[in-house]
């Protein structure tokens, strides 16, 4: 069966094409040039217009691709072109000049064959027609317009200029269209593994014929990840071919000075480009005039359209001609250039990391004595990239295949380091089955706890650890801790116990050694005992530099409750990863800052700091740190809203703990949903989410965090007269929270204890506790937490009938909503206050239209009503009784001349 062909990612050009198509079935023709470097689809583009044109709507076409033998015959191009008409020309052959058709001759032709039906014209690679073909055709396309019956279709390079025609530039496909096309071009194959997959489109950057040659190379073994894939990836050649084509008419200075602009990238960082001075230098002594070297490197305009200057770097004007370049050179003159970049790279004492990575791409084979000094040059101060190319290069020349491995892990271990994790994968890929001693898995379980489930990421992990121990303490105790991550991450706190108890208890680095034992005290029971050793190690960071022990500080002060001391810990953690790295801790140094911010009552704050951590994850390839990022922002945004935004980001962060096994982020995401719940007056749904959180069992929330969602499970429960049948939990997650609050040094603590003593008490003892809770909350600070505390008091005020004393705290529950931006809490403290009689200049949503003659009481009911609420329900959410709501529903229903609650919500529709 024939397989049509299907266009990825080309669904804005396919539109261009059919309005041009739709208007000349119209009558009115056009012109339109296509623009791309070899392999983007220029062809494919042309070939869909005119097998539309003439399978779907019967029309002439005429279609011809340049003949690059016939480039220097005049008027080659239009005799092809014409030769392809489907029936007789109306110009007999004897009435057409010998040289071929002139530019006014070509138009009159075109419009006769037009005449009949509308005509089609498609010029394929209009860059290697012959010049006069070329003007003819572009003089006659600027002078078909409406009435013509004539469209003209040309691809050509991005540097063939047709003036004063509409051009459309294509770029290289998307992510997701070059996914599907792998998938199209992979499926007679069966299964791609996913480090093939990322490689594979890394490789092609978004080019489909690339992409198309680099899969039709490898064998089915290949691309299931069941064999090796050769290095580098074959099946480029067809379209580095295309790329260095273009360049072959350039003069041959002009082609050695590209040779040693694509070298000299060689030892740079992806997309740096090449040092301008340097090419100087190397063009002195390669025999270049220096003339031609400022033309070419520092003219304003470039000289050749293939070289870009920015400030003191050369770039090439498409990533791909700097490798075809290298890739059309005889192997000799590419070797000899290399060593005379290596030369000019060379240090005065032991040779530099650049010139070695000169002589690697010199070497006509492996060299275990370049390798070896590669791998000892690749360490710090070079960034991460850099040291994990070296090393890439390194295992290449290797001769002995451990050693190879090694180095192939250990440029992996560089690349996570630097943020690359497609890189890392596609290197670890390389590692041989069993060798590098422990590294390899230690690298897949690092991965694994940025982008996997954190079970694997614990087990992989300890395994690493195990291996690695009796020759590498340094990695052995980072895997350690990676695995206790893993295990915090999954709220197991005996997995947690059983990394950290693995980790030795004594060593020079003291502060460590203080963190893990009292962590271990802590969850084990020995709370006094854990408590003063994390203290020593939090006294301990005013003399910290490394972003690893700063975050252990600030994991230190959370335990605590020292919520000033895990932002302090947090910023200069943030600071250490920004000024010397790694970039893969970007995302952990922004979540951990962002979390302490939260505690801290900072909403707005942990909202910025966890939008650049979210962006910061996904550009290095860490989904789990995403989905705690989207975590932490519905925390925020159920204090800010809107309440779109916080169940957006809690539906991203469920959705991504839940295959990954991530219950601190599904307890802070469940938490933030509810908070949001209560700011909209839903304390029943509220109270339904919170429960599994917090009451004992197999399905509670995280044992770090369940607790901190206590008090909103108390004011839900109590908000909703579910305080008798919910008793025995209340009393239970009371009683857990009563404990932990002695505990902890959070000042927001008892403040919230007592809020939630004033929500059960008796109301003889209630406004007792609310003064206590209010007390709490002047030594403590926090508008947001002191305004909810506000609300519940004055709302409980209004329901004894205590309506002037209610509404001064109230008022101060408003204002202190208003001034941290909490605009859904400030709405409902709104509705609170002008419940107790007093008129608030607060939006209120809905209240024009028809509610307009209703009172502000009226208004909630009628709102709450139109949306389901039952009586009860409505009664609840209001703090009223239920006769209240019958009798204020009543008069609303008579205001408002409707007779049932479907009326009612069908007038608010409209």
């Amino acid at each position: 069966m024939h397989s049509p062909l299907r266009l990825y990612g080309r669904s804005g050009e396919l539109a261009i094409l059919e309005a041009l198509l739709t208007r000349l079935r119209a009558g009115d023709g056009g012109a339109l040039v296509l623009t791309a470097p070899p392999g983007l689809g220029r062809s494919a583009l042309l070939g869909h217009a005119a097998a539309h044109h003439r399978d779907r709507h019967h029309g002439p076409v005429l279609h011809a691709s340049a003949a690059p033998a016939e480039q220097r015959l005049p008027y080659s191009g239009l005799h092809a072109l014409l030769c392809s008409a489907p029936g007789p020309l109306p110009v007999p052959a004897d009435r057409m000049p010998r040289s071929g058709l002139t530019p006014g001759g070509l138009l009159g032709l075109l419009r006769r064959l037009g005449a009949d039906a509308p005509l089609l014209v498609c010029v394929d690679d209009a860059h290697a027609w012959d010049p006069e073909s070329r003007a003819a055709l572009g003089f006659a396309a600027r002078r078909l317009g409406a009435g013509s019956r004539v469209t003209v279709l040309v691809s050509a390079t991005e540097e063939t200029a047709f003036t004063g025609l509409p051009t459309l530039r294509l770029g290289p496909l998307d992510d997701d269209a070059a996914a599907a096309l792998l998938d199209r071009l992979t499926d007679a194959t069966g299964d791609t593994d996913p480090v093939v997959r990322s490689e594979l489109l890394r490789e092609a950057s978004g080019n489909p014929r690339l992409l198309a040659g680099l899969v039709g190379r490898l064998t089915p073994d290949q691309l299931a990840g069941r064999t090796a894939l050769p290095y580098p990836l074959p099946g480029a050649e067809g379209v580095l071919d295309a790329h260095a084509a273009h360049l072959d008419h350039l003069a041959p200075e002009t082609r050695t000075l590209l040779l040693l602009a694509a070298a000299a990238q060689e030892h740079e960082p992806d997309g740096a480009g090449a040092d301008a001075a340097l090419l100087l230098r190397a063009g002195d002594r390669a025999g270049l005039s220096p003339a031609h070297l400022d033309r070419v490197l520092f003219a304003p305009a470039g000289g050749t359209g293939a070289l870009q200057r920015a400030g003191s770097r050369v770039h090439f004007s498409h990533p791909l001609l700097s490798r075809a370049v290298l890739h059309r050179a005889a192997p000799g003159r590419r070797r000899a250039v290399h060593e005379l970049l290596a030369t000019l790279l060379d240090g005065p004492g032991a040779p530099t990391l650049p010139a070695l990575v000169q002589r690697a791409c010199a070497a006509p084979g492996p060299d275990a004595a370049l390798a070896a000094q590669m791998e000892a040059a690749a360490t710090a101060p070079r960034p991460h990239a850099e040291r994990s190319a070296a090393l890439a290069r390194s295992a290449t020349l290797s001769t002995d295949e451990d050693r190879r491995s090694a180095r192939f892990a250990a440029a992996a271990e560089q690349a996570r380091l630097a943020g690359d994790t497609g890189r890392a994968r596609a290197l670890l890929a390389r590692v041989g089955a069993g060798a590098a001693q422990g590294a390899a898995p230690y690298v897949r379980g690092m991965l694994a706890l940025r982008d996997g489930p954190a079970a694997d990421a614990r087990e992989v992990l300890l395994a690493a650890a195990a291996l690695l121990a009796p020759h590498d303490p340094r990695r052995t105790l980072e895997a350690l801790f990676g695995a206790a991550e893993a295990a915090w991450d999954m709220g197991d706190a005996i997995a947690y116990l059983d990394a950290m108890t693995r980790i030795p208890g004594t060593g020079a680095d003291r502060p460590m050694a203080q963190y893990r034992a009292g962590m271990c005290a802590v969850l084990g029971g020995r709370t006094e005992q854990g408590h003063a050793l994390l203290r020593c190690c939090l006294d301990a960071v005013e003399r910290a530099e490394g972003a690893g022990e700063l975050m252990r500080a600030g994991a230190a002060a959370l335990v605590l409750g020292e919520i000033d001391a895990a932002c302090r810990a947090g910023a200069r953690a943030l600071a250490a990863v920004r000024t010397r790295g790694p970039e893969a801790m970007l995302p952990q140094a922004l979540e951990q800052l962002a979390y302490a911010e939260l505690r801290a009552g900072r909403h707005a704050r942990a909202r910025a700091h966890a939008l650049e951590g979210l962006h910061a994850a996904r550009r290095t390839g860490q989904p789990n740190a995403a989905t705690h990022l989207h975590a932490v922002l519905a925390l925020a945004a159920s204090v800010e809203g809107p309440a779109e935004a916080c169940a957006a980001h809690a539906d991203a962060a469920l959705a991504g703990a839940g295959p990954h096994g991530l219950t601190q982020a599904a307890t802070l995401a469940t938490w933030a949903v509810a908070r949001a719940d209560l700011a909209a007056g839903r304390p029943g749904e509220a109270a339904a989410r919170l429960g599994p959180l917090v009451r004992p069992g197999p399905a509670t929330g995280h044992f770090a965090t369940r607790l901190l969602a206590v008090p909103c499970y108390v004011e839900a429960m109590a908000l909703s007269g579910r305080t008798e049948e919910g008793a025995d939990e209340l009393e239970a997650a009371v009683r857990e929270f009563t404990l932990w609050a002695t505990r902890t040094a959070d000042l927001q603590t008892p403040a919230l204890l007592a809020r939630c003593r004033a929500l059960l008490a008796p109301p003889d003892r209630a406004a007792a506790w609310y003064e206590q809770a209010l007390a709490h909350h002047d030594r403590a600070g926090g508008d947001f937490e002191r305004a909810r505390t506000q609300l519940l008091h004055g709302q409980w005020l209004r329901r004894r009938r205590r309506t002037r004393e209610a509404r001064g705290p109230l008022r101060d529950a408003l204002v202190a909503f208003e001034r941290c931006s909490a605009r859904a809490w400030a709405d409902r403290a709104g509705g609170e206050l002008r419940a107790a009689g007093e008129a608030v200049d607060v939006p209120d949503p809905g209240g024009a239209g028809p509610l307009a003659g209703l009172t502000p009481q009226q208004q909630r009911i009628a709102r709450c009503v139109a949306e389901g609420a039952t009586n009860r329900e409505v009664a609840v959410r209001l703090s009223v009784s239920p006769r209240t709501v019958d009798h204020h529903l009543r008069n609303v229903f008579a205001t408002l001349g409707v007779r049932s609650r479907t009326e009612l919500a069908r007038l608010l529709d409209r």
